[in-house]
C-alpha cells in the first residue's frame, strides 16, 4: 500500500478523487493530512480538527464485486477494523455507535465517511474517510460530546504507528468482507455496539421523545429500535438520536 502524507488540503477524500482523474492508482492507497479545511462527516456535516493533533486520512479501495444491496457490510467491516486497531490501547468503554462512529467513555473520538462508486448495481470502488481525534485536548463548546485518545488515556499517542495499525486492520477486514462472512461481521459489530439492548430515551421528528432500546440493524443498515409497546421501528441516518 502507498501512504501519501500532506500538510494542509481541502480534504483527503477530495485529494484522492482528484488523484483518480490523473490515472490509475494502487489499491489501498492512503492520503493522510495534518490539516484539512473542508473535512466532511455524515450527511455533509463538517469535521473540525486541530492541525497536527489528529489522524485525518482517506483510503482508496477497489475490486470488491460487492452488490450495492450489501453495502452495509462494508460499513460494518470498516467500523470493526478501526475498533480492533484501537483495542490494544485499552481504551475504557470503547464502543461503536451506529452507524459507524467510535466512542470512548461515551464520547465521540472517531467518525467514518464511506463513499462508493457504483456501476450496474455493483460497488466498483470506495473511498473511506476517517477522522480520529488523537492528541487534541480542547474542543469547541458546540462539540460537547467530542473527546480524544489523549483525553481518555491521559497520554499522547504516536500518530504514525496508529495510522499504520488502522490501515492494516482495514485492509485485513475488507479481505474478509465476502458473503460467507457477512453474518460473522455483523455479529462482531453488534457485540460492540453502543447501548445495544439498553433502554434509552430517543428523539425523532415524528415520534418526539420516546423510550426504546436498540435491538439491531436490518439488512439495509437501518437501526432497529424496540418501543415500549414491543413494536420495532426502523430508522435511517439522522432520523433518530439519543436524548441527552
Amino acid at each position: 500500500m502507498d501512504i501519501i502524507k500532506v500538510n494542509a488540503i481541502e480534504s483527503t477524500s477530495t485529494f484522492l478523487k482528484e488523484l483518480m482523474t490523473t490515472g490509475p492508482i494502487k489499491n489501498y492507497t492512503v492520503v493522510s493530512a495534518k490539516s484539512q479545511f473542508g473535512g466532511r462527516g455524515q450527511m455533509g456535516s463538517k469535521w473540525v480538527s486541530e492541525p497536527g493533533k489528529n489522524l485525518l486520512f482517506s483510503m482508496y479501495v477497489e475490486g470488491f464485486g460487492m452488490f450495492v444491496k450489501d453495502a452495509m457490510y462494508l460499513n460494518i467491516a470498516i467500523s470493526n477494523a478501526i475498533y480492533n486497531a484501537l483495542l490494544p490501547l485499552k481504551i475504557p468503554n470503547l464502543k461503536i455507535k451506529w452507524p459507524n462512529d467510535i466512542l470512548a467513555g461515551g464520547k465521540k473520538i472517531c467518525g467514518i465517511l464511506v463513499e462508493n462508486t457504483i456501476q450496474k448495481n455493483v460497488i466498483k470502488s470506495t473511498i473511506i474517510g476517517v477522522g480520529l481525534n488523537v492528541n487534541q485536548e480542547l474542543f469547541p463548546l458546540e462539540l460537547k460530546n467530542a473527546s480524544s485518545l489523549k483525553n481518555v488515556l491521559g497520554k499522547s499517542i504516536n500518530q504514525s504507528i496508529l495510522l499504520n495499525s488502522i490501515v492494516v486492520n482495514i485492509t485485513e477486514e475488507l479481505e474478509l468482507c465476502t458473503s460467507n462472512n457477512f453474518q460473522t461481521l455483523k455479529e462482531t459489530y453488534l457485540s460492540n455496539m453502543f447501548k445495544l439492548q439498553t433502554p434509552c430515551m430517543f428523539k425523532n421528528d415524528t415520534l418526539g421523545d420516546f423510550m426504546g432500546k436498540i435491538v439491531g440493524v436490518n439488512t439495509t443498515g437501518k437501526l432497529l429500535i424496540e418501543l415500549e409497546d414491543e413494536s420495532i421501528k426502523e430508522f435511517g441516518l439522522k432520523e433518530v438520536a439519543f436524548l441527552s
